[in-house]
């Protein structure tokens, strides 16, 4: 990562699913920190960390172990989210609306990083650029929604892109050079898009979104800190 005083360490959350898998493989292999760590819910790889976003508990143990490491943590990618599963989908219509999956989209793609943001973001050094990043998503922005539906989504995601705008205001005044971003990573041909790819969208494979994002993150500055930045690193307007 450029602009560092060291390689330092990094650290990828939820490295089990497909971007954040991608993501890490991509670390390992780019050998440019010291250190790639990685949690995921269930770790099935040796020296993985247990986190699960749903419990606070799990998350301050696992920034205490991270924090315990020698060396400094330049980078924390936030690759978890949902969209669907056994606790519901994406709402068409108001209709749709169902207060138990509406409280689990806000659980992880809010509430979750929120907790990340809380108990990672002191463990980022004083000096030399460091990047919390998190995945958001372009339909969480408010200005840019012309279609409707995904109640759920959109407002859980809009939320996120709140807090980490909020998070890197409050960041700045103790660690200037340290930077809160919002990735937006494409449409990405995994298990949580695959059902709602539309014809004729552009899809990625895990692999290319996950370089195009390390790319942003790269060049980032910290007078990028606190948007929400597109894999093609165009700005998108909450």
């Amino acid at each position: 990562m450029a602009q560092t005083q060291a390689k330092g360490r990094a650290l990828v959350i939820g490295a089990s699913g497909g971007i954040g898998a991608a993501v890490h493989a991509a670390l390992v292999r780019g050998g440019r920190f010291d250190e790639v760590l990685a949690t995921a819910r269930s770790p099935q790889v040796e020296g993985w960390l247990t986190l699960d976003l749903t419990d606070e508990a799990s998350i301050a143990a696992a920034a205490q172990r991270v924090g315990q490491g020698a060396g400094p943590l330049r980078l924390v990618f936030d690759a978890t989210g949902y969209l669907h599963g056994p606790q519901g989908g994406p709402e068409r219509r108001l209709a749709n609306i169902d207060a138990d999956t509406l409280a689990h989209q806000f659980a992880v793609n809010a509430i979750g990083p929120a907790l990340l943001l809380k108990h990672f973001l002191p463990l980022l050094p004083v000096e030399g650029k460091s990047v919390f990043a998190t995945i958001s998503a372009r339909v969480g922005s408010i200005s840019d929604n012309r279609l409707g539906g995904w109640y759920g989504y959109r407002a859980a995601k809009a939320a996120l892109n709140q807090m980490v705008r909020t998070a890197s205001i409050e960041l700045a005044r103790t660690k200037p050079q340290a930077i809160c971003l919002a990735l937006h990573p494409g449409t990405v041909k995994t298990p949580l898009s695959d059902p709602f790819a539309k014809s004729g969208v552009r899809l990625q494979s895990p692999a290319q979104s996950a370089a195009a994002m390390l790319s942003v993150i790269d060049q980032a500055t910290p007078q990028m800190s606190g948007l929400l930045v597109a894999y093609d690193g165009t700005i998108v307007p909450f």
